[in-house]
């Protein structure tokens, strides 16, 4: 079977039978809130046309409506046959959704990141298939927004709300027994890749061993067999191990992971019943590395890790947080390799697997980071949560994300200095992340007020390299909360305490050229002309390799966004400086 990764919504779970439900669908706007009630869900006449996955806020969709509408309606079809049995798969819908398929309704989410899923099979009828959506959005700041303005207008670093499907919808066949997800953990430092598979049953609930499923997996490099296994499934998620030193290899070696050499293997799952016939098959991947943290320092494979991180946000003027194609996304890609970064910080979003399938292939690495909520209260403390555990699940077999960033400069979280409730949500997020994958660092507040965090990150702005210099010289100084630094805030929260976390500087720069328009903005004074940025850039570069405590640094930003003009791309991924004395400013060595 050959395989395109990069056009599959879901990369790392692969089925023959499956098709994109993206292109053209009916479109309705319903401000009076009668969908519902006129049984819209049954079919209705559209106003519009939408080119899904686009919202409706861009020029990328066909409608490119900025202001902000409380409910849509969307309506396709797609062929099947009768009781046929598939899944219904959205990759992203902002923000309640509510599905019917020939006018029965088969579920509803809440959310607007991560993906979700639906059975259908008895809804089906042979040939033309109804699909009717109704989503619902607002402008509340106790949902997970990121950077989605709620107000009118733009402002600050907030942009035009994402309303609606962003993200692909496709369907795939599946059986009535099927394999849903395995969770894939790389055991290095024993060659081993250790699997957790998880079983369903379409319909009534019954246990694997009820079933009496085997489990075919088979691990390959560069199409030759690793390891293989057969087991027979009596738990769910109980894990098998297999070995990944590579035979052919002259010392019998595992292939590893890395920036300089991101080696994937193949797998291949095989569901068997009782007789040992294959009911399912997936083609998947993975990568083999370790992230680990000592004495200060991350380790990748068990080497010292200087991380050379560039922000990026994911928007397109197009197209929004939507990328455009899957072209859009190597170009960024290969755009922030050619600066001579070896990662990026995905900030407030959380972007299209597919992206990090090619982050995965390219060796680039990755901080997922949570979009926040704006308010601190029941509400958000559930939307939060619940979305950011799915989120966790979803992205933990790539190899390319090494950091998890549930909150982001007390956003949402406001108080945390001193007060003792959203310090508590900061903690049991950590915990809770940690339960999940033991492996990763988690930064529970990037930026500044950190409670417990396995990496101490400070976000600061400042643009003369001399005065970054004077400002974190003294490290004790800093880290124990005798001193604040850009201007307002401590590296902790009251009552928490250095503990020897790793240092990284995660958000500074973000220098702009002077604009005519009052409304474009970037950090501190704009620069005039190449020299000038060039000087400034070298400049606190340079302040940030000097100080020997520091493991890596984040620089803001890829491209401008909207009203935000200080990228080292312009929104059409045009270089605005030199990338080659980018480059090189990068990849100094560090003292």
């Amino acid at each position: 079977m050959t395989i395109d990764r990069s056009t599959h919504p879901r990369p790392q779970f692969i089925r023959k039978d499956w098709a994109s439900l993206d292109g053209k669908w009916d479109f309705a706007f319903d401000d009076e809130n009668k969908g519902k009630r006129n049984n819209w869900f049954q079919g209705f006449e559209p106003q519009h046309k939408i080119q899904v996955p686009f919202t409706y806020e861009t020029e990328a969709s066909g409608i490119h409506e900025e202001n902000h509408h409380q409910i849509l309606w969307y309506q396709t079809t797609f062929q099947a046959q009768a009781d046929q049995p598939i899944t219904l798969h959205f990759e992203g819908v902002d923000y309640v959704t509510e599905v019917w398929v020939n006018g029965q309704k088969i579920g509803r989410n809440q959310g607007a990141y991560s993906r979700f899923s639906f059975l259908v099979d008895s809804e089906l009828c042979n040939g033309d298939n109804r699909l009717v959506l109704r989503v619902e959005d607002s402008l509340a700041t106790d949902q997970p927004r990121g950077k989605q303005r709620w107000l009118k207008d733009n402002f600050g670093c907030w942009y035009v709300q994402t309303t609606g499907i962003w993200k692909s919808v496709w369907l795939e066949n599946t059986p009535t027994q099927y394999l849903d997800r395995v969770k894939v953990t790389p055991a290095f430092d024993q060659d081993q890749m250790i699997f957790e598979p998880q079983v369903k049953h379409r319909g009534s609930y019954r246990t694997v061993s009820e079933e009496k499923l085997s489990l075919e997996i088979k691990l390959l490099f560069d199409g030759l067999l690793v390891s293989q296994s057969i087991t027979a499934l009596t738990h769910d998620n109980a894990p098998i191990a297999l070995d990944t030193r590579v035979r052919e290899d002259a010392c019998w070696g595992t292939k590893v992971w890395h920036p300089h050499h991101p080696d994937l293997y193949d797998i291949e799952y095989r569901l068997l019943d009782e007789n040992m016939q294959v009911i399912d098959e997936v083609h998947s991947y993975c990568g083999m590395r370790k992230i680990a943290i000592e004495e200060g320092q991350i380790l990748l494979n068990n080497e010292k890790l200087y991380q050379r991180l560039i922000l990026d946000q994911g928007y397109w003027p197009e197209s929004g947080i939507t990328p455009p194609s899957i072209d859009a996304m190597k170009t960024d890609l290969a755009r922030i390799l050619e600066m001579g970064y070896n990662g990026l910080r995905k900030h407030q979003k959380i972007e299209d697997e597919r992206f990090l399938y090619l982050c995965d292939q390219m060796g680039l690495l990755v901080w997922v980071e949570m979009p926040s909520t704006y308010t601190f209260n029941d509400t958000a403390i559930q939307n939060l949560t619940k979305e950011w555990t799915s989120i966790v699940w979803q992205h933990y077999n790539h190899p390319s994300v090494i950091t998890w960033v549930p909150f982001n400069e007390s956003w949402g979280i406001k108080g945390i200095h001193s007060l003792v409730k959203p310090q508590q949500l900061t903690e049991s997020i950590y915990h809770l992340t940690k339960a999940i994958d033991s492996q990763r660092p988690v930064i529970t507040n990037d930026g500044w007020e950190h409670t417990v965090s396995d990496i101490l990150t400070l976000h600061d702005y400042e643009e003369v390299g001399e005065r970054f210099s004077q400002r974190y010289a003294d490290k004790e100084a800093i880290v124990t909360n005798q001193q604040m630094f850009n201007n307002d805030w401590f590296a902790f929260a009251h009552g928490y305490h250095y503990n020897g976390q790793p240092v990284i500087i995660s958000e500074f720069g973000g220098i702009a050229f002077t604009t005519d328009s009052d409304e474009d903005w970037g950090y501190g004074n704009q620069v005039k002309d190449d020299a000038a940025f060039m000087a400034r850039f070298d400049a606190i570069h340079q302040a940030i390799q000097d100080l020997p405590y520091v493991t890596g640094y984040c620089y803001t930003q890829l491209t401008d966004v909207e009203q935000e003009v200080n990228g080292l791309l312009d929104p059409q991924r045009a270089p605005k400086v030199d990338l080659a004395a980018i480059k090189k400013i990068n990849q100094r060595r560090i003292k």
